[in-house]
């Protein structure tokens, strides 16, 4: 069930006020984000007084939107009216307030949404774990002695933690899609440059994409549509000849076989027994790595050179090894790019959609930071996006559908589709959510107040 829909429903009825469901999830995040360290602000003024806009819009008989009343989360790296964009990052802790919202931030309120809270992040979106020396780490709901993933940590846990109904996200190398699936709650990477991205700080102007956390596929396509746009909150019935194949080869190394069972268990439902090697993904990983830290690099060396102590250590460090790479490694990554979407697009013309896990396993442990690559125990903090970072460079929009398990934790799966066919994405996911595959996992469910 749409717990947007549920949301918007009870405010325009009037059984809830915009005000009350406010209250509510302010009352919620006070309560749980000690534990999991997932909000770094909370926008309690901004937030009664957009309730106080609804409410009045509904009793003078006025369409709300459709996002009527309902709260939200952003990660710290977009733009809100009045408030330091901090990027996660001590370094802009006295940049001067934003003029105006961030261009989604305007398009969901303009729907009705009110934004309540800025959620952590890695500084400058730099990292795949959410460590935050200043905020702390944001811990998984589902078990806090372990990561929420990142960059966007702060975004899927508080959604899994149930304080939120949908949060804000960005995605260069895996941001949304690795918390998503530790958390286990959807997310998506739209289409590169089908969202407008005025407002949101930068890491690689490559990559770069925003996306939504929500606790279901309804609600993802909602809030998706209305920042890209394009709202239709209707999700159509899925075709019954889509031609799909799993990414074998260096997808299958070192995952878990739970994980590579249930992708063999979509297969079936797809009645497929195909499975893609991808031609040099290790090539195009080291690819979007090098243009990560040259872009990233080359955009923070102005600040690197004033301010250098104001950065975390391991952030500083990696930005100034990216602004000293030679100008022939970038170009030649950015040759690679080129080349990788035009061999994906051969593969499009064969098949409608590509499968394969979002991570190896589970989430790691806080004081275990490892995940195995070639049968060997490596850092969390480097190597737990080496099933992301490649498919980042097609600019193809990447579905994270959350596997949940009863008493396990969560992991998943990433469903890939050419670019800009996000409603086949859509379809997919509600019929993985129907038939009981794919089901985000929610501490708090109850919605009433």
């Amino acid at each position: 069930m749409s717990l947007i829909k549920e949301i918007s429903t009870n405010i325009r009825s009037g059984h809830y006020s915009a005000h009350d469901i406010v209250t509510h999830y302010l009352n919620l995040i006070q309560k749980t984000n000690s534990s999991i360290k997932s909000v770094t602000r909370i926008l309690e003024e901004r937030a009664l007084k957009a309730a106080h806009h609804i409410d009045s819009l509904i009793a003078s008989g006025k369409d709300p939107g459709p996002l009527a009343g309902v709260p939200f989360g952003v990660k710290d790296l977009f733009d809100l009216e009045g408030e330091i964009t901090t990027s996660g990052s001590q370094v802009f802790k006295n940049k001067k307030p934003a003029s105006k919202d961030a261009a989604v931030i305007q398009r969901l309120c303009e729907a009705g949404a009110i934004p309540i809270a800025t959620l952590n992040m890695d500084e400058f979106a730099y990292g795949f774990i959410t460590d935050n020396s200043y905020y702390g780490i944001t811990r998984n709901p589902h078990d806090t002695s372990r990561f929420a993933g990142g960059s966007s940590g702060g975004s899927a846990a508080s959604v899994a933690a149930g304080i939120l109904p949908f949060s804000l996200g960005s995605d260069t190398n895996g941001s949304i899609r690795i918390p998503a699936a530790l958390c286990g709650v959807w997310g998506i990477r739209p289409t590169y440059n089908s969202m407008p991205m005025q407002g949101v700080y930068p890491l690689s102007e490559s990559c770069d994409t925003v996306g939504p956390f929500c606790q279901n596929i309804t609600d993802l396509k909602i809030v998706c549509d209305v920042m890209a746009g394009t709202f239709n909150s209707s999700v159509n019935a899925l075709s019954s000849n889509l031609k799909v194949a799993q990414l074998g080869g260096w997808f299958e190394r070192d995952v878990n076989p739970e994980i590579l069972k249930v992708i063999q268990d979509i297969m079936v439902l797809f009645q497929s027994d195909k499975k893609i090697e991808l031609q040099y993904v290790e090539q195009a990983r080291i690819a979007s790595y090098l243009m990560t830290a040259s872009e990233g690099g080359a955009l923070h060396l102005p600040i690197l050179r004033k301010y250098p102590l104001k950065y975390d250590p391991d952030t500083r460090d990696r930005l100034i090894a990216g602004a000293m790479l030679p100008t022939s490694s970038y170009l030649q990554a950015k040759k690679i790019e080129q080349w990788f979407k035009i061999y994906i697009n051969t593969l499009f013309k064969e098949y409608d959609l590509l499968i394969a896990p979002t991570t190896g396993d589970i989430a790691p442990k806080i004081d275990d930071p490892v995940v195995t690559v070639e049968g060997k125990s490596v850092s969390a903090y480097t190597n737990i996006g080496i099933y992301t970072q490649s498919l980042s460079l097609t600019g193809c929009p990447i579905l994270s559908v959350p596997i949940t398990r009863d008493g396990n934790l969560p992991f998943g799966l990433q469903i890939m589709a050419k670019p800009f066919q996000e409603h086949l994405l859509f379809e997919v996911g509600a019929m993985l959510e129907q038939k009981g595959i794919a089901k985000a996992s929610i501490l708090q469910q109850k919605t009433t107040i």
